[in-house]
């Protein structure tokens, strides 16, 4: 629970800074008693809603063998549908362009979440305004510079201080509800009914700055691997929405009794005295919130890439014990350049908070969908109870949605347009792979045949082991064929071996691999992986010892063909895609570091390809 409160909550946490200031603060809402429950209402029953109901008590409960988030949601939820192809394509389009929007909230959030906390300055002396973005962005640097050191070492005290933090908020709520505890009749749904029969169109509007009371939603279920199913649902409605509903309900004591607080009513509810620790506490809380974005961009990119929708990437192991813990310096400094030319663009969390939701809220319905064939091919709910679930969350998604496009121009386009660009990479990356797949699979010579052809006079045999690796099992690897044509040699024993991933998080050990013999100590391995497993092929080979095929590594070579992409005008992508392809292929990581193979022991011989 702790460490839930400190990872989960970090993100949701911290709404609080900015969501009550974005809805009052429009101007489109006059400062009424009725108005002012009304809106409290609202958000009361946005966070029961879409968090308690839809995220806590349906989402959680699709776990794909243990792990949540969008990518195994994605994975569980296209199996459920593997014999129609014409849905599965378009289920993995759909939950592949969500994921692609979780990027754009990796973006948004830091900027907005430290910005919203340094913004406090404000509040203590109007001097420190020209002082908010440059002191943001520092933050934001340190922020990123130690992220190679592991989320193990930097997230060792962010329990304890989230613990403060939804401390601290309720302190607040609680001191400025003394004022007027009438403000808590909001929690009734009457008053939130009200306000939308009587005010539907200022209704709509002001959806699109409620929803920031559950941006951080997705976290609960993306972490769900980490922490389990139980500690989050606890932590949840003992610790959190308690916070969560008393800070906002103190937010509103206080605009009813000083209008002018909508400048900032967060930290104008606390005393003078408390102003400076409130701001030191806020930015600590907002740095942990960005920091639960940053590993979640690690580790989704991860997934992503062992389900071939992205090259190879360098990845740092930032822990010993724990595989799930890493550290991508090209998406790290990626995402810090992006979120620069955010703080810089926009300038203010109000303003950025124009750019917020519609990632968030297209996320959310995405979720919704990919939720309605797990529920009912997976779990075989009855079509009326699976229609009747999502429908409902659908339909709450959807407003919130389409109030959000309101936004668009204002700056929603931003998250939409990083999206779009990753979008167009992961799209051609994998287009890109099965159309080489294609030329491969259609040049290749049958692997069976061929050997039997090389052992009618068989060339000489050395000591030792050669690993091939081939994208297709079953067919002779270029490697093997520049090898012999050049080297002239074959090795005592061969091992042709194929990485497969599959749309699942894990694959156990003893399903890790599968060995076919194929005469003169020659053996076709499949290897397989999950999109959560780290991918390691002497650990895998090593799993063979005992079957008839020892691989010792002192003796054994790894043979790679390292292909160059050659566009070509044809049938396959667009020029430009084909170009962006080749590019991509050619700065993808190297195929020894991704699958750890010792650096010394790996001959690498290259061929073209046309595609």
């Amino acid at each position: 629970m702790l460490g839930a409160i400190g990872v989960v909550y970090g993100d949701i946490g911290t709404s609080v800074l900015y969501s009550v200031k974005e809805v009052f603060g429009s101007g489109h809402v006059p400062f009424t008693p009725d108005n002012v429950h009304g809106i409290l209402s609202i958000f009361f029953w946005t966070l029961t809603v879409i968090v308690s109901l839809k995220y806590v008590t349906l989402v959680l409960r699709a776990d794909n063998h243990g792990e949540g988030g969008l990518v195994a949601m994605l994975a569980l939820a296209s199996q459920t549908v593997k014999h129609q192809p014409r849905l599965r394509k378009w289920l993995l389009l759909v939950g592949i362009f969500g994921t692609c929007l979780f990027y754009g909230d990796g973006v948004i959030t830091p900027a907005i979440t430290v910005l919203g906390a340094v913004e406090g300055l404000e509040v203590i002396s109007p001097t420190f305004k020209k002082y908010v973005v440059p002191l943001t962005l520092v933050i934001l640097l340190l922020l990123f510079m130690v992220q190679k050191r592991g989320s193990a070492s930097i997230g060792r005290f962010f329990g304890p201080i989230m613990v403060a933090w939804f401390a601290a908020i309720s302190a607040l709520g609680v001191l400025n509800i003394a004022d007027n505890p009438g403000i808590l009749r909001a929690i009734s749904p009457h008053y939130a009914l009200a306000f939308i029969l009587e005010q539907p169109g200022i209704t709509f509007i002001i959806l699109g700055a409620v929803v920031l009371c559950v941006t951080g939603a997705e976290a609960l279920y993306a972490d769900m691997g980490h922490f389990g199913r139980r500690p989050i649902r606890v932590t949840w409605f003992t610790i959190v929405m308690p916070a969560l509903t008393l800070n906002y309900f103190g937010q509103g004591a206080l605009l009813l009794k000083h209008p002018e607080a909508v400048k900032n009513p967060f930290f104008m509810m606390a005393p003078d005295w408390a102003l400076v620790p409130m701001v030191l506490l806020a930015t600590m809380a907002a740095v942990i919130a960005s920091q639960a974005l940053i590993s979640g961009a690690f580790s989704v990119t991860k997934q992503v890439i062992q389900l071939g929708y992205l090259p190879r990437l360098r990845v740092l192991h930032t822990s010993a014990l724990e595989t799930g813990q890493i550290y991508l310096p090209f998406i790290n400094w990626s995402l810090f350049a992006m979120i620069v030319l955010a703080v810089g663009m926009f300038k203010s969390s109000s303003a950025l908070a124009s750019a917020y939701g519609i990632a968030v809220t297209t996320d959310m319905l995405i979720t919704t969908v990919l939720t309605f064939f797990v529920i009912r091919n997976a779990w075989r709910l009855p079509l009326a109870l699976s229609l009747g679930a999502t429908a409902f969350f659908f339909a709450v998604d959807f407003a919130f949605w389409a109030s959000n496009l309101l936004k668009l121009f204002d700056g929603g386009w931003f998250p939409l347009v990083i999206a779009s660009a990753i979008f167009i990479l992961m799209k051609t990356w994998k287009d890109g792979r099965r159309l080489m797949r294609d030329v491969l699979t259609s040049d290749a010579l049958a692997l069976p045949d061929f050997l039997a052809a090389v052992f009618v006079s068989p060339p000489v045999r050395v000591e030792g082991t050669a690993v091939f690796l081939t994208a297709e099992p079953g067919t002779v690897p270029n490697a093997l064929l520049h090898n012999l044509k050049h080297n002239k040699v074959l090795h005592a024993q061969n091992l042709f071996v194929t990485v497969r991933n599959h749309e699942v998080p894990w694959v156990e050990e003893e399903r890790r691999i599968e060995m076919l013999a194929l005469g003169h100590d020659c053996w076709q391995v499949v290897i397989h992986y999950g999109f959560m497993n780290d991918p390691d092929v002497p650990r895998a080979l090593s799993l063979l010892r005992g079957r008839g095929c020892e691989v010792e590594p002192m003796t054994t070579s790894y043979f790679l063909s390292r292909d160059t992409v050659i566009p070509t005008v044809g049938k396959g992508m667009a020029p430009w895609r084909e170009k962006l392809f080749a590019q991509m292929h050619h700065n993808a990581s190297g195929a020894a570091d991704f699958l750890h193979l010792p650096n010394n022991a790996v001959v690498e011989l290259g061929s073209k390809i046309e595609i």
